[in-house]
């Protein structure tokens, strides 16, 4: 895991660049705090930070190869879980190696295959391959997305880097956010390939990206395809079990400290529990962490999202696993610090508006650092196996718009609405993300004789996975990354994604509960209070005293009426809810001043040229 940065600029020699290729590098230092290199050759310049995972002393980049047609360099992010069997069928095709690393592997496999390397990896990755022999520079992103990678093209080549903080520190990159960017910042669709800022471009999951003297190509080399599912039901739990078991043994393997976030809910106690039993194999335990608030448990009300605190599942688990855990307890001042936001949103490069969701997931994160250097966590089993409420939602099963857009309405409101009238006009986001949807629904292919549940439920299973998820996996790449720290996503795996989404909702659902496949895949390892739970979200703070400093923060916010925000926030609306005789009660006030606040730093710290028209 790593932080990756270059410059590609046809028309010159980037030799006496060295200055700015080192800003670009070191935007990424917490993303690589173990080393740093840089490498420039003629119109390429490219740079490396590094967390240290495999082959500490021999993995360091860039990573290069001399032909006798020209240099071959490669900036490498991520895990090839597979790089053991590549390695020895690249020995066997006569290659030879000088490190134990999986960079390596992956530069020699450029070598023999191309850009068709990417079709042979099963990890997290982004990288990018400079090739004098053919004048071009080729990036690549793993399937789900999981490493994410930016490019911005100039007049005579191209910027890149693993975050957007790498490229805007190059002079010839703007900090300019345009109307369409404002679009997908304010709401919750992540159209592919969109960066919000304006200029820039994501790499697709599962999408090469080449840029060489004609131009930008893409070619796409993965994507969910729809396919006839044959296995009847005890084949298909089977099947999961050994993907799951193979996935987790593959995501294991590290020459530093690992953990496992564990949340007492189905996903990560799977999880859990089978990298517990592996390690235990070995002799080995596993660490786990999960986050709660000071008196939650004690103190917990249950509401429609949540009815049940975490902790007493998390220690069931813990228990029945025999890890080593740990609670980190967080308390309303850390989460509503002004600081922690503000190191959210430099690791984001944007204002989220996630408030106390995503200041827990940093201070988590943080806290884990301090005693590993790998985590595993279960991110992205709902999307896979369906178990969010949207999936059993009526509504959202026959909507016209994105299913948890449904949900989340209903439940938390709409944190745009403290934007100023007139710029809500100018945006007219419900039509953006009308549109959106129609794209986004368009190329879903049906099964002949396929029933119209089925085909629904098809199309949310699809959404969810090339949409819903891939902001979840950004959002947790960048928390853990700000820290230096490695998090593994199992149920990202390819074939698991693949073979679970052709399977029908049926057996998805074959007992009447959301995850009936992974429910019952690891049924022998699970504590019966967690077979039996039922789905609960991420945690969030119910504390007072969080709104409350929420509230003291957008007062002081308001005696600046000069602060740039206020070109979006409408400071009327904000009065209104400050002036309530109660504290802010509803999830959407909440997320109105968290939505502002964000905003409020981000200008402060990117200053960002806002053109909304």
């Amino acid at each position: 895991m790593c932080g990756i940065t270059g410059w590609i600029s046809f028309d010159r020699d980037l030799g006496t660049q060295s200055a700015a290729l080192d800003a670009m590098t070191e935007t990424m230092a917490c993303r690589g705090p173990d080393a740093h290199d840089t490498w420039i050759q003629g119109p390429a310049a490219l740079g490396h930070r590094r967390l240290a995972i495999i082959d500490l002393p021999g993995g360091r980049q860039p990573m290069t190869v001399d032909t006798p047609q020209g240099s071959v360099c490669l900036v490498y992010s991520g895990e090839a879980y597979n790089f053991t069997e590549l390695r020895s069928e690249l020995s066997g095709r006569g290659h030879r190696f000088t490190t134990r690393s999986d960079t390596e592997v992956v530069l020699r496999g450029y070598l023999e295959w191309g850009e068709r390397i990417a079709e042979r990896l099963n990890g997290m990755y982004a990288f990018a391959v400079w090739d004098a022999r053919q004048d071009r520079l080729l990036m690549i992103r793993d399937r789900m997305g999981v490493k994410p990678l930016y490019y911005y093209p100039t007049s005579d080549g191209v910027l890149f880097g693993s975050e957007p903080k790498a490229i805007l520190a190059n002079p010839q990159a703007t900090a300019r956010v345009t109307a369409d960017g404002l679009r997908e910042l304010f709401t919750m669709v992540k159209t592919p390939g969109h960066a919000v800022w304006d200029g820039m471009a994501e790499v697709e999951p599962g999408t090469v990206v080449t840029v060489n003297r004609t131009g930008v190509h893409r070619q796409v080399y993965w994507e969910l395809e729809t396919r006839p599912h044959t296995d009847d039901r005890d084949t298909t739990i089977a099947t999961v079990r050994s993907l799951l078991d193979d996935i987790v043994r593959r995501q294991l393997v590290a020459d530093v400290p690992r953990c496992t976030l564990l949340s007492g809910g189905l996903d990560s106690s799977a999880m859990t529990a089978l990298a517990a039993r592996q390690l235990g194999a070995h002799g080995e335990k596993v660490r786990s962490f999960a986050v709660d608030f000071v008196g939650r448990t004690d103190n917990f009300v249950a509401d429609e999202l949540r009815g049940t605190p975490d902790t007493p599942f998390v220690h069931d688990v813990a228990r029945a696993a025999h890890t080593e855990h740990q609670d980190i307890v967080l308390d309303p001042q850390a989460l509503a610090d002004p600081a922690v936001r503000a190191n959210m949103i430099r690791a984001r490069d944007l204002p989220t508006g996630f408030g106390d969701m995503d200041a827990s997931l940093y201070l988590l994160f943080r806290a884990i650092r301090e005693q590993s250097t790998v985590a595993l966590s279960g991110e992205s089993a709902d999307e896979v196996f369906g178990g969010y409420q949207q999936f059993f939602d009526e509504e959202a099963r026959r909507g016209t718009t994105f299913p948890w857009l449904v949900r989340f309405g209903r439940h938390f409101g709409d944190d745009s609405e403290v934007l100023r009238p007139e710029l809500l006009g100018t945006l007219d986001l419900g039509g953006y993300v009308a549109d959106n949807y129609r794209t986004a629904t368009a190329g879903i292919s049906r099964l002949d004789g396929e029933s119209d549940l089925e085909y629904r439920m098809r199309r949310i299973s699809h959404l969810h996975l090339t949409r819903f998820v891939r902001a979840l996996l950004d959002r947790k790449d960048r928390a853990s990354m700000a820290v230096g720290l490695e998090v593994r996503v199992p149920f990202c795996d390819h074939r698991l994604v693949e073979y679970v989404y052709n399977t029908p909702w049926a057996l998805k659902s074959f007992d009447g509960r959301e995850k009936s496949l992974l429910r019952e895949a690891t049924a022998d390892l699970l504590p019966r209070s967690v077979y039996d739970r039922v789905k609960s979200p991420y945690p969030s703070t119910q504390d007072p005293r969080y709104a409350a400093a929420l509230q003291d923060q957008v007062k002081d916010l308001l005696t600046h009426p000069a602060h740039p925000v206020f070109a979006l926030v409408d400071p009327d609306r904000l009065r209104r809810l400050l002036h309530r005789d109660s504290p802010v009660s509803t999830q959407a006030e909440r997320r109105g001043l968290e939505r502002t606040l964000d905003l409020a730093l981000w200008m402060d710290l990117y200053r960002p040229e806002i053109r909304p028209n």
